[in-house]
């Protein structure tokens, strides 16, 4: 099949790695010129197009299936929602008017949109409590996402936990500390790609919402610990929720994310029949632990 990925990013370039590895041909989307060549190197034809121009949109070759992996760029609410909802819906009315429309969409979104369980489990059917501007504007896109099927193309929503992987691992972070309590959600950059190529792939939960998250959500202090041992340092300082909170340079953003706790559990894509690359930090982490104890 061919795969338009839009915002051919971190994931994108991965997902697109996969894909052309598995002989499937790939488009790759990128805003900007100068991110182009890195599609290409991935395998993917490089196009320079923005999911909120319609105009620009007509460059992109027609595809069997859409991903929109696009970015605002770590920007606030008002620019998330003109890439994640403007932007979707752009993209969704110019691709379902072709004369050849692509048959479906995977829209990827963030595990932020359930908020606060108090570190209880959470999956697929629990509801929905975004607790940010930024992820409001998430769980609305994936309202759009989820009924793109009015315009013939079946939508799928993959939410991503956090992601990790090469230049990502924030491994400092960890080991010098202070690390607030809490849960972490991860996934490996190589598995967030490889779940949106199985659904892909197995023609999986058309219409539906899958968690992408990997097997053991770990208690912040828990994995700190454990990265330091496995890097021959000290146990990094700790501290409460309270202790943090106590801090007077927190944003509005930053307090609410402190304060949300929760672990989110992957049953559904296993049942899927998707197979971890990293099942847990563990394995994830090893590549890196290994180069800190080089360099060190």
């Amino acid at each position: 099949m061919r795969v338009a990925i839009l915002g051919c990013g971190y994931v994108g370039l991965e997902l697109c790695r996969q894909l052309t590895a598995a002989g499937h041909e790939v488009v790759g989307v990128r805003r900007s010129e100068a991110g182009l060549a890195a599609v290409e190197d991935a395998g993917g034809e490089a196009v320079q197009a923005d999911v909120t121009d319609p105009d620009s949109l007509s460059t992109v070759p027609d595809a069997d299936a859409l991903v929109f992996a696009a970015s605002s760029g770590g920007r606030g609410a008002e620019a998330a929602r003109e890439v994640y909802v403007d932007g979707l819906e752009t993209v969704v009315d110019h691709f379902a008017g072709r004369e050849s429309p692509p048959d479906r969409l995977v829209y990827t979104s963030s595990t932020g949109v359930y908020g606060d369980h108090d570190g209880d489990w959470v999956d697929e059917a629990t509801s929905l409590d975004p607790k940010t501007a930024k992820t409001r504007v998430l769980a609305e896109a994936e309202a759009t996402a989820l009924t793109t099927d009015e315009r013939g193309i079946d939508g799928t929503v993959a939410r991503f936990a956090g992601l990790y992987g090469p230049d990502r691992y924030r491994l400092e972070r960890y080991v010098e500390g202070p690390v607030t309590e809490g849960y972490l959600n991860m996934v490996h950059r190589d598995d967030a790609a490889g779940a949106v190529a199985h659904l892909l792939e197995e023609d999986a939960a058309r219409g539906e919402a899958v968690l992408v998250v990997d097997d053991e959500p770990v208690d912040k202090w828990a994995f700190a610990d454990w990265l330091a041992a496995q890097c021959g340092e000290p146990a990094p300082p700790k501290r409460t929720t309270a202790e943090r909170l106590s801090d007077d340079d927190l944003s509005e953003t930053a307090t609410r994310r402190i304060r949300t706790s929760k672990r989110c559990s992957n049953d559904y894509l296993r049942e899927l029949g998707y197979e971890f690359r990293y099942p847990t930090y563990r394995e994830g982490y090893r590549g890196a632990i290994e180069a800190y104890l080089d360099e060190t």
